[in-house]
C-alpha cells in the first residue's frame, strides 16, 4: 500500500535539465548497500556534492527553500536510462511526491505509479513558465482529484492521467491492489469456470 495521493501543495523545485538519468538520481552502488528508506540523503549526488563531500551551494536541489520540497520540475526525458525502481525510492527520500517534465523514461514513468509518486505531463513552455514562478520557493498545488496544477500566478493547468493509474494514485494502490479490489468478481468467475470446465480445474491429490 502507497499513501493516498489527493491534494498535494507546497514548493516546486526546478532542476530544469534534460535526459537526467535514473544514475544521477541515485548510484547503483547505493542500491547494493543502501535499504529503501535510506536512499534519501543519496539522491542527485552527483548534482548536489561536490568531489569532496560536501554540499554544492549553487545547486539548486539544496537551496534551503527546497529542502524537502513536494513537486520537482524538470525538463525533457527525465528518469531515462537504467531501469532502477530505487531512483523513485530516492525521490521519495528527499520529499518528492510529484514530477512535472514533457517526457519520461518509459520504465521510471511506471514506477512512479507503483509508489505512489505522480508523474505530470506537461509541453515544455508550460514547464518552463512553473520554473520561472517557482524559482524563489512559491508554492504550486497539485490536485489529482481534479487533474489540475495550480501555479503561483493562479493560472489552473488541466493535465491528463490513465483513469486507472489515476485510481490507484487516489487509493494508494498499486496494480496488483488494484486488481484485488476486484477479488470478488475473480472468485466468481473461478467458480463459474470451474462447472463450465471441470477439467482445466484438477481436484488436490491427497497425500497417502
Amino acid at each position: 500500500m502507497n499513501h493516498p495521493f489527493t491534494t498535494l501543495t507546497g514548493p516546486a523545485v526546478p532542476l530544469m535539465r534534460a535526459n537526467v538519468d535514473t544514475d544521477v538520481i541515485i548510484r547503483i552502488e547505493r542500491l547494493t548497500t543502501l535499504g529503501k528508506d535510506a536512499l534519501g540523503p543519496y539522491a542527485f549526488e552527483a548534482l548536489r556534492r561536490r568531489p569532496d563531500g560536501s554540499e554544492d551551494a549553487d545547486c539548486v536541489l539544496n537551496a534551503p527553500r527546497f529542502r524537502q520540497a513536494p513537486v520537482l520540475l524538470a525538463a525533457e526525458n527525465f528518469g531515462c536510462g537504467s531501469s532502477r525502481e530505487g531512483a523513485v525510492w530516492a525521490l521519495q527520500g528527499i520529499g518528492v511526491r510529484c514530477v512535472i517534465a514533457p517526457s519520461y523514461g518509459d520504465i521510471f514513468w511506471s514506477n512512479c505509479f507503483q509508489n505512489g509518486v505522480l508523474p505530470i505531463t506537461l509541453p515544455i513552455a508550460q514547464v518552463q513558465s512553473l520554473a520561472i514562478q517557482c524559482e524563489g520557493g512559491a508554492s504550486v498545488t497539485v490536485d489529482l482529484q481534479t487533474c489540475s496544477v495550480a501555479a503561483p500566478d493562479g493560472q489552473l493547468i488541466p493535465f491528463a492521467i490513465d483513469p486507472l493509474r489515476r485510481e490507484a494514485l487516489l487509493h494508494g494502490l498499486d496494480d496488483i491492489g488494484l486488481t484485488l479490489k476486484d477479488d470478488a468478481l475473480i472468485r466468481d468467475w473461478q467458480a463459474a469456470d470451474r462447472l463450465r470446465r471441470p477439467w482445466a480445474w484438477p481436484a488436490a491429490r491427497s497425500r497417502p
